[in-house]
């Protein structure tokens, strides 16, 4: 038997510099879709293969040392030179996700699969590093942490259709990640 969780964190939780660029972000897209303000939120997953207990989330680069398996660069391609313009996404064996406490509506089961469980696993290193921040795809969606966790579900055959932010959220770039998956980037 194998597990993949999802985890709908508050865009935020935990730092305030975060919390206020998402809040001026989804205030000036709110304003630009004419539609309400709504919470934002960033995606994890928690995935149990065969008893292990493993960790995806997409952070700040910290050197590898929380099972880091690829980096990509946030606002623009050159600016990934210096470390403070690079994320990473980790999988990360006993790991855990930083302010789990304050998720929402979760853990969402996904599957109770543990082939599906490995599959995504191995494919974690294989996630597309696109520009944080930008729609180099064409998705009408920015690439971000959410688009990881997106691309990851969909390649790994879970149906991501189904799947929605907590009620009256958004998690902006899901639909980036979706579109990768789609096309087959990597």
């Amino acid at each position: 038997m194998g597990t993949i969780d999802l985890y709908w964190l508050p865009l935020g939780a935990g730092g305030h510099f975060v919390k206020l660029n998402g809040r001026v972000y989804e205030a000036l897209a709110a304003m630009v879709e004419r539609r309400p303000r709504c919470e934002l939120y960033h995606a994890a997953l928690e995935v149990r293969p065969d008893g292990e207990r493993w960790v995806i989330e997409v952070t700040p680069i910290d050197g590898g040392a929380h099972g880091a398996v690829a980096e990509g660069a946030v606002g623009a391609r050159w600016a990934g030179r210096w470390g403070i313009f690079r994320y990473e996404i980790r999988r990360w064996r006993d790991g855990r996700i930083p302010d789990v406490g304050e998720a929402v509506e979760s853990p969402r089961a996904l599957t109770g699969d543990a082939a599906c469980a490995r599959r995504l696993l191995d494919l974690a290193p294989q996630v597309p590093t696109l520009v944080w921040g930008r729609d180099e795809l064409g998705a009408g969606d920015m690439w971000n942490s959410n688009s990881v966790i997106a691309w990851l579900i969909a390649r790994s055959g879970i149906e991501p259709a189904p799947i929605r932010p907590p009620a009256g959220g958004r998690a902006p770039g899901w639909e980036a990640g979706l579109v990768a998956a789609r096309l087959g980037a990597a």
